[in-house]
């Protein structure tokens, strides 16, 4: 079967061969955890219940989760039983909400696992977090399984990740999100229950490229959806040299005045000090294994 789950449409049969993304077709995981570190309203009392999968279809040069986006048979191979039960785990932890960080690629399986998960008695909103860069008859497919869409949209990605297109790609995407969630639900505690939040990595020496960014976003969202400007960016091995350091206050105060000057309102911001390593996760495993009860 060749693969066109994502853009790359790279026509390999993962069942056989790793695609594009690294991966063959049984989802692999690299960590379920219990995750505080995402946008407020997403991490309620316990905080948000994330599963890491490993590799990715964008494969950014600066990413901070390198470790498990770009080396290959880097986790824990699950099947489609053992991921459902997984979600009911992090259910009886007391997730806010079900968290899949970068699954594009590992689309079908999810959708499988959600509904076996949810004839099991799984009720958590369930979030898509994602690069942005995502095919729409994928994004279709997703219909009815997603709650909350928690897409990125970047700058600098034809550059920094060799993905033609990108913006038209993942704005047509994040529009095909929108239609699928609606507006923002939230629940009587402030936690987020359905739509959509953009959130946009601001780089070095990219402020311009994020200022339009921004103004695309109020052009064709306002506040219906939740927009967190990320400050978080810290540069990695290798890096090109024109993003090889933190990022300035200039650069993240001025995209953050023009939000502001748009008449954006639900914004979330970052402090200085999210620009730091200490907040990569340690891809080990954790709650992966457990022997599966369907």
């Amino acid at each position: 079967m060749k693969c066109e789950i994502c853009p790359r449409r790279c026509g390999v049969d993962r069942k056989i061969e790793r695609g594009f993304c690294g991966e063959s077709w049984n989802p692999r995981i690299a960590l379920v955890s219990l995750h505080r570190w995402e946008e407020p309203c997403l991490i309620g009392e316990n905080g948000a219940g994330t599963i890491f999968f490993s590799g990715c279809s964008l494969r950014c040069c600066y990413c901070q989760n390198r470790e498990i986006s770009q080396h290959y048979g880097f986790g824990i191979e699950v099947s489609i039983d053992r991921l459902a039960e997984i979600f009911l785990e992090q259910q009886n932890r007391g997730a806010s909400n079900l968290d899949l960080v970068t699954p594009t690629h590992f689309v079908p399986a999810i959708i499988d696992a959600i509904e076996i998960a949810r004839r099991h008695g799984l009720n958590l909103p369930i979030v898509y977090n994602s690069h942005g860069y995502e095919n729409l008859e994928t994004l279709e497919m997703l219909r009815g399984s997603i709650d909350i869409f928690l897409p990125d949209l970047k700058s600098g990605a034809e550059e920094f990740s060799n993905a033609p297109n990108y913006f038209e790609v993942a704005t047509q995407a994040i529009l095909k999100m929108f239609e699928i969630v609606g507006d923002l639900q939230f629940d009587s505690l402030g936690n987020l229950k359905r739509g959509m939040i953009i959130r946009h990595l601001i780089l070095p020496n990219h402020r311009k490229e994020s200022l339009k960014i921004v103004e695309w976003i109020a052009e064709n969202f306002k506040d219906r959806v939740i927009l967190s400007l990320m400050r978080q960016y810290t540069p990695m091995p290798d890096v090109p040299k024109s993003i090889d350091r933190k990022l300035t206050s200039f650069e993240y105060d001025s995209v953050v005045n023009r939000a502001l000057d748009l008449g954006l309102e639900k914004i979330f911001v970052q402090e200085l000090e999210s620009s730091s390593k200490i907040f990569i996760p340690t891809f080990n495993g954790e709650n992966v294994i457990r022997d599966s009860k369907f």
